[in-house]
């Protein structure tokens, strides 16, 4: 199976305050837990429900877990809005021009020592899979994936866990995902 990803792909390392102070390739960033950048984009349809997607199995971390509808790291030089509509495009097909931009994430042992920028965007679907980035997707009420994370833990990649706990703080003081 070919992997979906490249370990000499070049991403931007930065500090603690997310300035970028170098460059290293994918392997070394993840090797030796350098802070870097990524995003994930949560889509919603008209219903509320959330597009999962669920990582092919030639993903290097986290394979046949769910995760957010989109998500991935920044290129080296790259903002983080550009990666997040690339990443659309990429892994689902579609094309976005603006989203809603959510909050972002500090680094932690989570997420691999990315700083997370999350952002939002409606779309009813269909999606055209990349089957290298995905295997299936399906779409979820936000009580739903409230209850599988709780009940399922280890079928998230550990990133979209620490996403959808911030994305439903709401959610968490009603009751729902508590």
């Amino acid at each position: 199976m070919e992997p979906a990803q490249r370990d000499d792909e070049i991403f931007d390392v930065v500090d603690v305050l997310d300035r970028v102070i170098s460059q290293a390739t994918r392997r070394e960033v993840h090797d030796q837990g350098l802070l870097h950048r990524a995003v994930h984009i949560l889509i919603l349809n008209s219903s509320g429900e959330v597009f999962l997607q669920k990582r092919s199995m030639a993903k290097d971390t986290h394979p046949d877990c769910w995760a957010s509808s989109a998500s991935g790291h920044l290129d080296a030089g790259e903002d983080y809005l550009s990666a997040a509509i690339r990443e659309c495009k990429e892994e689902l097909g579609v094309s976005f021009q603006e989203f809603e931009f959510l909050f972002k994430i500090t680094p932690s042992t989570a997420n691999g020592w990315e700083f997370v920028e999350v952002y939002q965007g409606l779309h009813e679907g269909p999606f055209s899979l990349n089957p290298a980035e995905i295997s299936e997707g399906q779409w979820y009420s936000a009580e739903a994936i409230c209850s599988l994370v709780r009940e399922q833990p280890q079928s998230f990649a550990s990133s979209f866990i620490e996403v959808w706990r911030k994305f439903n703080e709401g959610f968490e003081a009603k009751g729902t995902c508590a």
